[in-house]
């Protein structure tokens, strides 16, 4: 008989967030995960930053001094935090994974924002976040950098499941690194101006074909009229902004969309055994992967703004990170990975315990 791979369906949901309002926005949501899960919904995406909005005024020249910036900042999401805690019942409810674009504040140094993709299984977990690696152009003005701690593949029942943002579907090594990790679904988020309609097409279908993936393709979708008269950058943006969502196969085709100029939810049923078919043709990681002639190296060091170099209080000090590092991976990274590191960290601790036990 063999194995039987996973069936499910899939929704990809272009909608509106209520603009700038935090706690609205997710109020939203959760409405929405509700009704996708109630027309069988496995799987649910959401656009790029949808809470509370994609700043699509970026391009003024005031954007990091005003008042708006900081009606973002107030209004962005902390992991974990009453926002996240929101959506992850939501998701527990609707018993579906849940994949979510929002402005994330730091939580720690509470001074930058971070473009990031929310991971939620569908028991309320979050499984993990990305934060998009490089913001583009204008965007530098509102986001920090994020870094390969977090590109990430998460293996769930419904198949390894990862994301990428925006103009990442542009960087291939960043592209093969999630290929390499075994994805199978794929969540590509946007924010979807009318000017990159096309770019949207040919990036998300080139990366199912290449990476012989499911891709959930979730755009942006406001109208000028959905901001408030009182945002002072009303008149002066661009609301040119359309959606574009689409659900598409490993062989590039569309499986539903792309569907413009309204709030929808997009479905597909989703049956993984075609990603067994279009690799028989292509697997970029397997029969049709030459590493001898070319391997890709991955840094998924988080990176740190501060390090502490030299002297016993130091190593001791970075042993205590790295422990704290790890707790915060259980139930997060593969079994076998954890005992690796915790072996590893282990004999580091031996090395050093003369020096620790001699301290005052």
């Amino acid at each position: 008989m063999g194995d039987e791979f996973p069936k499910f369906k899939a929704a990809a949901v272009q909608a509106a967030p209520v603009f700038l309002d935090r706690e609205a926005t997710v109020e939203k949501g959760c409405r929405l995960i509700e009704e996708a899960a109630g027309n069988g919904a496995q799987l649910i995406v959401f656009p790029e930053t949808w809470i509370p909005t994609y700043p699509y005024w970026r391009q003024e020249p005031d954007i990091t001094l005003s008042e708006v910036f900081l009606q973002l900042f107030k209004n962005s999401v902390e992991i974990p935090s009453p926002a996240t805690e929101s959506l992850c019942q939501a998701a527990r409810r609707a018993g579906a994974y849940v994949v979510m674009g929002l402005n994330e504040r730091d939580p720690e140094y509470k001074g930058s924002l971070y473009n990031t993709l929310l991971f939620i299984d569908r028991e309320g977990h979050i499984m993990g976040k990305h934060r998009k690696l490089v913001p583009t152009l204008l965007e530098r003005m509102v986001w920090g950098r994020g870094d390969g701690s977090d590109l990430r593949v998460f293996d769930t029942d419904i198949g390894r499941l990862g994301g990428l943002i925006c103009f990442e579907h542009h960087m291939p090594l960043s592209k093969y690194a999630l290929f390499a990790k075994g994805e199978q679904v794929h969540a590509a988020v946007w924010p979807a101006q009318t000017f990159i309609n096309r770019v949207i097409d040919a990036a998300c279908r080139q990366y199912a074909y290449e990476g012989q993936t499911f891709v959930i393709v979730a755009c942006g979708y406001i109208t000028k009229d959905m901001v408030p008269d009182s945002f002072p950058f009303k008149e002066r943006t661009s609301w040119a902004v359309n959606g574009g969502s689409a659900i598409i196969s490993p062989l590039g085709e569309y499986l539903a969309g792309p569907v413009y100029d309204e709030e929808t939810i997009l479905y597909a049923d989703i049956d993984l055994d075609m990603v067994v078919r279009a690799k028989r043709w292509v697997d970029v990681v397997g029969h049709y992967a030459r590493p001898d002639v070319a391997t890709l190296l991955l840094n998924e060091e988080r990176q740190e703004p501060m390090r502490s170099l030299g002297g016993e209080d130091a190593t001791y000090r970075q042993l205590l990170q790295e422990i704290k590092a790890l707790r915060a991976k259980v139930g997060l990274i593969p079994y076998q990975e954890l005992k690796a590191a915790l072996q590893d960290l282990s004999q580091a601790i031996e090395e050093v315990r003369p020096k620790i036990e001699q301290a005052p």
